[in-house]
């Protein structure tokens, strides 16, 4: 399968339906107090770059969201691709684009903060194959057992 991958604004239908289905599949998961989701309009805010990953014929595929925090650090942000593709290394793609922004923007760690339960597995291997390594809590999120922490130095 062809992807293309670039930078989007987030507002715009095919993305905000992404978004939903992210949400519609995190939120069973994990107790609602402990999900940090980002709407679109947080997602459109200037410290944020979302990429977009789309097919040969332009449909969404993907996305995943780079939130430049200053001092040298990057968080990763709504990282999702739809099932149909999983397996496909589109994940990989989009965390590459980040990671090429992050570079770019002189960022020299990057963190992420996702689930601890049984549905984040996929997620788990995309990340680890990625190079990031588990780490403590990062930036203001509680250490809370729902969350899984995890950082990669660009350096």
């Amino acid at each position: 399968m062809t992807i293309s991958i670039a930078a989007e604004t987030p507002l715009q239908d095919d993305v905000r339906a992404m978004v939903a289905d992210l949400n519609a599949t995190m939120i069973p998961l994990t107790p609602r107090e402990f999900q940090f989701q980002l709407t679109v309009e947080q997602m459109a805010d200037p410290s944020l770059t979302t990429f977009v990953a789309r097919d040969g014929a332009g449909r969404h595929v993907g996305m995943a969201s780079l939130k430049d925090h200053g001092n040298g650090l990057g968080e990763v942000k709504r990282m999702f691709t739809l099932p149909q593709v999983r397996g496909q290394r589109v994940g990989s793609q989009l965390l590459q684009q980040l990671e090429q922004l992050a570079r770019a923007k002189g960022i020299g760690r990057l963190v992420l903060e996702t689930g601890e339960a049984s549905g984040f597995e996929a997620a788990y291997r995309v990340y680890e194959r990625g190079g990031f390594t588990t780490c403590g809590a990062v930036l203001d999120y509680p250490d809370s057992g729902f969350s899984r922490f995890y950082e990669k130095k660009l350096a």
